[in-house]
């Protein structure tokens, strides 16, 4: 992959000369441009050894120009990254400014830009930083971070640059246009998607819970977010890290994840239900710990909220697509679901012993009214993308 990486004028611009050597250690070849202002926090010949090419800065370089050298690398690049991305870049990107070469290379470049941005946290909170933001989310510009805590001014909150490990992962596992291309048609789309499992409490130290560690929905998140799509992850439990460009909402209750998800319907184009989601939860929680009393203890249950028959049945309504987890007669069960819940597509799989939850791998059919296709057993990232790709398709983002 050949990614072109912007600096521009920020404390966090050293980070990007650890950015380049994780790329490169992926397998990129990296050409770094440089802002006036990243030069002052950091010299180009820094770039250049870490690089192995040459660091151009001025839009009106002679030598450069006599082959319209500004066009050329904006067409050599399969991507390109502005880390830091500050406040003042944002802007200048969002209202097409081309007055150097790091913004004239934005807007002369076809290939997908990701932004990694770092400043203040008020600057980071300020209505037109957000608004700029949103621009560019609109035109399938992926934002990767930023992270909260410690800055460099000595404040803590939002607006520390993402880390240069996980800026690298968003850009290396992004799926290139040439492996498949219907992964195209969710730039600029809005996901809502849940992850893991959800948590019903017994008393105040024991749950009903299942085996999902959230690793299918995690990778979808990721999977769009590379692909260019505005990600919203409700997520139960999990330890897993969240996806670079993923807006994140931790849940634990099956009643929870429904009004997150509700919360969140607005605008989005598409919800993908990949959390194992309790059926049931006790009718009482006991407010202290349940002491052992007989050889036998009985427990009332009632229904959880279904949050994937609202979806299917809100308005507007998005795409929706459900998961269903069986342990026998895998697509009989899925495709019964399919039509009691109303869905436009369920991916179904097995699971057992070492089948399908709390796996690295797994498998799954992919089923619609009148079709279906298989995919086949992979990573989990993998099959996120494969099964992305089937969905854009099913959903008219991109031809079939």
């Amino acid at each position: 992959m050949r990614i072109l990486l912007v600096v521009t004028g920020g404390v966090a611009a050293y980070k990007a000369a650890e950015l380049v050597r994780e790329l490169r250690r992926g397998g990129a070849e990296v050409q770094v441009t440089m802002t006036a202002a990243a030069r002052t926090f950091v010299t180009p010949l820094t770039f250049q050894a870490l690089s192995g090419r040459r660091v151009p800065t001025e839009l009106l370089d002679a030598e450069a120009e006599a082959s319209m050298g500004h066009i050329e690398l904006a067409r050599w690049a399969d991507r390109v990254v502005i880390a830091p991305a500050t406040a003042d870049f944002i802007a200048r990107l969002a209202h097409g400014l081309a007055d150097d070469l790091p913004t004239t290379l934005c807007l002369a470049t076809r290939a997908p830009i990701h932004v990694a941005p770092a400043m203040n946290n008020v600057m980071w909170e300020a209505q037109a930083t957000q608004e700029n933001l949103a621009i560019l989310r609109r035109r399938g510009i992926v934002v990767i971070g930023p992270e909260s805590g410690e800055q460099a001014c000595g404040e803590h909150g939002p607006g520390r640059m993402s880390e240069p490990e996980a800026i690298a992962a968003a850009l290396l596992g992004a799926p290139q246009a040439s492996d498949n291309t219907a992964l195209s048609g969710w730039r600029g789309r809005s996901l809502v998607i849940t992850a893991g499992p959800t948590r019903e409490p017994l008393d105040p130290v024991r749950y009903l819970t299942n085996r999902s560690s959230g690793r299918m929905g995690f990778a979808l998140a990721e999977a769009a977010a590379a692909a260019g799509a505005r990600v919203c992850l409700v997520t139960g439990p999990s330890a897993l890290p969240t996806p670079a460009g993923v807006k994140r909402v931790d849940v634990e209750r099956a009643a929870e994840m429904y009004d997150a998800v509700m919360q969140r319907l607005g605008d989005a184009d598409c919800f993908i239900g990949a959390a194992a989601v309790s059926d049931y939860r006790p009718r009482q929680e006991a407010p202290e710990k349940i002491k052992k009393s007989g050889d036998r203890l009985e427990l009332a249950l009632e229904t959880t909220p279904d949050t994937l028959r609202a979806v299917a049945a809100h308005s507007p309504r998005p795409f929706v697509v459900g998961f269903a987890a069986e342990t026998c007669d895998v697509e009989r069960h899925a495709r019964q679901k399919l039509r009691d819940k109303g869905l436009d597509v369920i991916a179904a799989n097995r699971v057992g012993p070492g089948e399908g939850f709390d796996t690295d791998d797994n498998a799954l059919q992919v089923i619609w009214e009148g079709g279906a296709t298989a995919l086949s057993r992979q990573d989990k990232r993998s099959l996120a993308r494969e099964l992305l790709a089937v969905v854009a398709v099913r959903a008219g983002y991109a031809a079939g």
